[in-house]
């Protein structure tokens, strides 16, 4: 069994489609944040090929299908942006500050914790994309000499963090311009992040689908101004 789904280029894409709409389907029924689906379906996935015994690079064979779709998918993103594009007109500057805001506090943040915990150059450069899209962090990761599965964890977990406590902490934090919502998640949490922003309204996710793209643009020219730095 296992060398017939290791020599199965569907296995890998199957499993992936699966475990989503597993986690989907628990998230529905227990209606828990925390029971994030990306979280669940990766630990599915890491469960049925601990049970099976197949490794990731034969896994990996049918899951390049899904993860060629990031991109595009990340694309797609620029249509509710168009609809709300008189928004960006009225609200210029204030989307200027808000991301470049955003982009340098994720920096600082990361180089101060660096700092605390004692990590070279290397862990530096790998962390400092955590706050982008993968698509562009990986790049950006490979580029700096970071190691790049490490940083698509760190975006990951960021991700599945802001999707989980997006709302709350706009709550805490008295946010409740939906432009000023929008462009706070995007900026902090990528596209996880804005799946959760879409739910809160329209305004917010054209506004942290355009934050993902300026983030993602900005960061890829602070990282090698910044990098030395460790």
């Amino acid at each position: 069994m296992k060398e017939i789904l290791e020599n199965s280029i569907y296995f890998g894409f199957f499993v992936t489609i699966g475990a989503y709409l597993a986690g989907l389907f628990i998230k529905k029924k227990l209606k828990l944040a925390i029971f994030n689906p990306l979280m669940l379906a990766i630990f599915l996935v890491m469960g049925i090929l601990a049970a099976t015994g197949v490794d990731y690079e034969a896994y990996e064979k049918g899951g390049q299908f899904v993860s060629g779709l990031l991109t595009p998918a990340t694309v797609c993103l620029a249509i509710p942006l168009y609809k709300q594009l008189h928004l960006l007109r009225k609200h210029g500057l204030a989307v200027a500050v808000g991301i470049t805001s955003g982009v340098v506090t994720s920096a600082v943040c990361i180089f101060l914790l660096c700092k605390v915990f004692g990590l070279g150059h290397q862990h530096y450069v790998t962390l400092l994309p955590k706050s982008i899209t993968t698509a562009i962090g990986m790049g950006v990761s490979e580029e700096a000499g970071g190691i790049v599965t490490l940083t698509v964890m760190s975006i990951v977990i960021t991700g599945i963090v802001g999707n989980m406590c997006a709302e709350v902490f706009c709550k805490l934090a008295r946010i409740t311009h939906p432009v000023a919502k929008g462009l706070a998640i995007g900026t902090s949490a990528h596209a996880l992040g804005t799946a959760k922003a879409l739910e809160l309204g329209e305004v917010e996710g054209a506004m942290s689908s355009l934050s993902i793209a300026v983030a993602g643009l900005m960061t890829v020219i602070v990282v090698p101004l910044v990098s030395g730095l460790i």
